[in-house]
């Protein structure tokens, strides 16, 4: 039978990160993240929950992570699942933990601790959390449509031709499926 372990979690950083290095020189630094779910009770009041997730981070994403982040940062973790088992005192214990395997910072709009790096990283960390709506093909798709017309305008990367929004033509159409 086929397995899939998988997990995507926003939240934000309970400590300070501290980095360590492995014997043979790899960085692993060990975090916790807050993942926080709102939802309605039976008596129909909102009822914060808070949950704790705890996160290893290897290679160059936990250098990243401990020169860009605190406590406090918001970020997005992907990963997968792993259970720890140790004995304490002759009695057994074990956790569930996640791996991470992939990870974008995600700063706040107005946060004036974004550094450099984090702050360029924000246009990334909107696609990543799924609130821009694209995977960034559409700025090639613009840019090849506006050679192809024949605009003498040139483009650079990371620029684009201004699109229509909301209520240009092309936005009336019943084919839209939103």
């Amino acid at each position: 039978m086929a397995s899939y372990n998988r997990v995507v979690l926003v939240g934000n950083l309970t400590k300070d990160i501290e980095l360590r290095y492995t014997p043979g020189g790899t960085a692993v630094a060990d975090v916790g993240l807050a993942v926080n779910d709102r939802r309605k009770s039976a008596s129909g009041e909102w009822v914060e929950e808070t949950t704790f997730v705890d996160i290893t981070m290897w290679g160059r994403t936990a250098e990243v992570a401990s020169e860009y982040l605190g406590k406090g940062s918001p970020i997005l973790v992907e990963g997968r699942l792993k259970q720890e088992s140790w004995e304490t005192d002759g009695q057994k214990r074990s956790k569930l933990k996640v791996i991470c395997e992939r990870m974008q910072m995600l700063s706040s709009p107005g946060s004036s601790s974004s550094g450099g790096r984090q702050s360029g990283e924000s246009g990334g960390s909107q696609r990543a959390s799924g609130s821009s709506g694209n995977d960034g093909s559409d700025r090639d798709n613009a840019g090849a449509a506006g050679r192809s017309a024949g605009s003498n305008a040139t483009s650079t990367a990371g620029q684009r031709e201004a699109q229509p929004t909301g209520d240009g033509p092309g936005y009336d159409d019943p084919d839209i499926p939103f």
